[in-house]
């Protein structure tokens, strides 16, 4: 596959992610309705997050037993890289939220991130996460694994529609809100499946393990930040047995992907 097609494929897995985002827009959803979309990003993060992880420690231990062996610079450059972007990934959201969202609400006499910024938070996630999905497809393609490569873009994109669901979900939990303009879905859009694009490119040009590593860690720790934000998110609506089906469904949703992925040899 040439450079030019599995950039194209990539970025068109990527973008599926604008299939989710227009359930932000409507209008006068029950609170059951708010719960289960909320619970459904809930769902859908919580896996990515486990699946996150599970790759980024892959290298690390593959590193660990070379150090068994006596070569150990790798394994301890990937461990504090992965650290250290875990850290970066969460801390940089809790101080963000402190200094700069929370700062605005009290200005603004409320208690809690709005709906919008919420969602900004989630698709920042999102596309990091999504960045080393992209670095996955290019190489796979690079090296020559095509079938791979092909099942890679199908699965990411089908994967993608969903996060678009996630992206939208604290769009919809409160109802007097103007609803979001094309525009700012079109922004969410970009942050979150644009990374997509620019991992297929990176990931076809060079790989590089520890910016590989970097990536699922800064994304682990966004991800974990947001999941804790959706369930404060949740407890508000209330609906409890409604939300952990949703957060099931959602998971659910995102293991069955993954399962195919792994079938065809991902």
């Amino acid at each position: 596959m040439s450079f030019l097609s599995t950039v194209v494929l990539g970025g068109i897995a990527g973008f599926t992610i604008y299939l989710g985002l227009p359930v932000a827009r409507l209008k006068n959803l029950t609170r059951n309705w708010q719960a289960f979309l909320n619970a459904l990003a809930v769902g859908i993060l919580v896996f990515l997050l486990f699946d996150v992880l599970k790759k980024a420690t892959e290298p690390i231990t593959a590193a660990l037993d070379m150090a068994k062996q006596g070569h150990a610079a790798t394994f301890g450059f990937l461990l504090v890289i992965f650290g250290g972007g875990l850290g970066l990934g969460l801390l940089s959201l809790v101080y963000f939220d402190r200094f700069v969202i929370k700062k605005k609400a009290r200005e603004a006499k409320e208690g809690a991130a709005t709906p919008g910024q919420l969602a900004l938070m989630i698709a920042i996630g999102i596309g990091l996460h999504n960045f080393s999905e992209g670095l996955a497809i290019g190489q796979a393609s690079r090296s020559g694994a095509l079938s791979l490569a092909t099942i890679l873009i199908v699965g990411f994109g089908l994967h993608n529609a969903s996060e678009g669901f996630g992206v939208a979900a604290p769009l919809t939990t409160n109802s007097s809100v103007t609803r979001p303009s094309w525009l700012f879905l079109g922004l969410l859009g970009l942050i979150a499946g644009g990374p997509t694009f620019f991992g297929t490119v990176i990931g076809f040009s060079l790989y590089s393990e520890p910016i590989f590593v970097l990536c699922l860690a800064l994304a682990a720790g966004s991800i974990l930040y947001v999941i804790a934000e959706l369930l404060n998110v949740g407890r508000r609506i209330g609906s409890n047995a409604v939300a952990m089906w949703g957060i099931l469904i959602g998971f659910l949703a995102a293991f069955v992907t993954d399962v195919m992925l792994t079938w065809g040899g991902a």
